[in-house]
């Protein structure tokens, strides 16, 4: 999807970092650059600019005061950070000063920030509509009620199990059945699983599906971000409670209050905060920062990790007391290597709702997905459809079109059997299924080892002694 119509000042004191940034977005959005503050003001001063994107550290000021500055003379732009510096005073400060949206750290990869840049815009025109609704809402509250109902209603056809796009055959279904079951009861819910298997979207699915439906739904990632700021963001603060902290802030806890709150990522959380979580999820009530008094929430939670939370119980990694209140029950969306017969009915969607519908894959095209293991999951295969609905000019897209290690890779070792085996025996296909998992890991690690065991739940001796029964150590670096 692009915004042309909206536009966005990336400032960068690097000429090659504001080149590079410059060419990931200009194909999506409108882009004006700036190498200092001063010059940054002077572009907005004649340019409508909806969305700054700036660096934190840059000669003579830092992105927090030019944002500052920009809050306050043109309090509609989105405002961002990209720096490679993650000091919770610099965090802390852009919250609660500059009202910054997003605090992004380097290094960036190019889809994960062109996919925040995009919810930056939905976001501007979710101003900007609000603001057109609040003047109505002067003139007609009749409308406004009717419309929201409208809005609630839009959006819980879009939130249903149905948006996990799958085949009749798909182990999904399981999953989703069993998701909807519960929906009802205020269970807390733990979804495991890889990056980019869907796990927001099951969350949503579950949300709207329950009496919660009416109430908010809050997503917040707890990976990469320091307590102090996890703390603020979920519990709130009070207005000086600490440097940076100009004004109150309602954490999310109290903005999900009688609805759902999803924590993404939880199993990246400090043990220090995990006691905070525990608390308020044992007492029913949170206590914002620098408050003398709690404040009662009633909130269902619903968490997410790619992490093997009962292994991190097991050496200490994470609260065994907090692992059994969050996960009421535990819910396993499988990677995509795992059900391969949803791929193409995935890509039969997004063909369908992209811009230029009416186009299709070619068979060759469709062989080679098939043939790809997707270590980044349903993500990297949309990414794959809109390079290719990018690149293309014909009703059909061929292969062609693809990235060059899709186009070489071989068949996935969960769909093909070795040479001349044909018995399908339970034995076979749980060895095959359990190589494919080991070779995955360590290409996501690169081959560091102590981290693979971590991730599978096994020692280094465990490890070891499955990659010599599989025969996967001559492809490995040794030990």
């Amino acid at each position: 999807m692009t915004y042309r119509a909206l536009s966005v000042l990336v400032v960068d004191d690097e000429q090659r970092s504001l080149e590079t940034l410059r060419r990931t977005l200009e194909d999506h959005f409108t882009v004006f650059t700036a190498l200092s503050a001063q010059e940054a003001v002077a572009v907005m001063e004649s340019e409508a600019v909806h969305i700054v994107l700036s660096d934190q550290r840059m000669p003579g000021t830092s992105g927090v005061e030019f944002l500052r500055g920009v809050r306050a003379q043109w309090p509609d732009t989105v405002r961002l950070i990209l720096s490679g510096h993650t000091e919770a005073q610099d965090i802390i400060a852009g919250v609660n000063e500059a009202g910054i949206w997003q605090y992004l750290l380097k290094p960036w990869h190019p889809d994960q920030l062109l996919l925040t840049l995009q919810s930056a815009a939905q976001l501007w025109r979710l101003q900007q509509e609000n603001q057109r609704l609040t003047l109505e809402l002067r003139a007609s509250p009749e409308n406004l009620a009717l419309r929201v109902d409208n809005l609630r209603l839009r959006a819980r056809a879009r939130a249903g199990f149905d948006r996990l796009t799958r085949a009749a055959d798909s182990p999904l279904n399981e999953v989703c059945a069993l998701a909807e079951r519960i929906s009802g009861h205020d269970l807390s819910v733990l979804i495991t699983g890889e990056s980019g298997t869907g796990k927001e979207l099951l969350a949503r699915g579950i949300h709207y599906a329950s009496a919660r439906a009416e109430q908010p739904f809050v997503v917040e990632n707890c990976g990469a971000m320091p307590d102090a700021l996890l703390e603020s963001e979920l519990f709130g603060h009070k207005r000086g409670a600490f440097t940076g902290a100009v004004e109150s802030r309602i954490g999310l806890f109290q903005q999900a209050d009688g609805g759902t709150l999803f924590l993404d990522e939880i199993g990246e959380t400090s043990p220090a905060f995990q006691v905070k979580l525990l608390r308020a999820l044992q007492e029913g009530e949170i206590r914002p920062v620098g408050s003398p008094r709690p404040v009662a929430v009633d909130v269902r939670l619903i968490v997410a990790t790619n992490r093997n939370l009962e292994a991190d119980v097991a050496s200490g990694r994470f609260r065994e007391d907090l692992y059994y209140r969050v996960a009421g029950i535990t819910l396993y969306l499988p990677a995509l290597r795992e059900r391969p017969q949803d791929i193409a009915p995935i890509v039969a969607q997004l063909l369908k709702t992209s811009a230029l519908s009416g186009r299709s894959m070619s068979d060759e095209a469709l062989s080679c997905l098939l043939r790809h293991g997707w270590p980044g999951n349903v993500r990297e295969l949309q990414n794959e459809v809109r390079r290719a609905l990018a690149l293309g000019d014909g009703p059909v897209l061929g292969a062609d079109l693809l990235s060059p290690r899709l186009r070489s890779a071989e068949p996935p070792l969960l769909l093909a059997a070795p040479a001349g085996e044909t018995s399908g025996l339970l034995k076979h296909q749980l060895e095959r299924v359990e190589a494919q998992l080991i070779r995955d890991a360590m290409a996501r690690h690169k081959g560091n080892k102590t981290h693979v065991a971590d991730e599978l739940g096994l020692t280094r001796v465990g490890l070891r002694m499955k990659l010599m029964r599989l025969g996967l150590v001559s492809d490995l670096t040794p030990f």
